[in-house]
């Protein structure tokens, strides 16, 4: 089993910055891919950007030149920086992992999430 708690959240202006952070505990040995998925009102849960263990990146095109996602292996730490923040990025925004190295950004792929936490992104 896998926990997974995020952190970071609040209320930006349009084009602001946030930076997320998702720590993991429990069986985090071997390969695992994280990902961050956003979900808003209304809408299907997205994926958002995915990382392996060594550090190869998928994002969606949607955030492509605005977050970066990046990790702390030492620390069991996921991080997504978000810049340029928008209106329509507003979402509550979830951790997730999967075993194995497929990098998806399928939500129904990933077998471990976090509570999320709230974006609010203000015009």
């Amino acid at each position: 089993q896998v926990q997974l708690v995020e952190s970071g959240g609040g209320s930006v202006q349009t084009g602001g910055s946030l930076r997320l952070a998702c720590a993991a505990s429990g069986d985090t040995a071997g390969n695992f891919i994280m990902g961050w998925f956003r979900q808003a009102p209304g809408k299907e849960r997205e994926g958002v950007a995915a990382i392996t263990r060594a550090g190869i990146i998928k994002y969606a095109d949607s955030v492509k030149g605005r977050f970066t996602i990046s990790q702390d292996n030492a620390k069991n730490t996921l991080y997504l920086q978000m810049n340029s923040l928008q209106p329509e990025d507003t979402a509550m925004y979830y951790c997730a992992a999967r075993a194995g190295t497929a990098l998806w950004l399928t939500p129904s792929k990933y077998d471990y999430w976090g509570q999320g936490t709230q974006v609010t992104v203000s015009s």
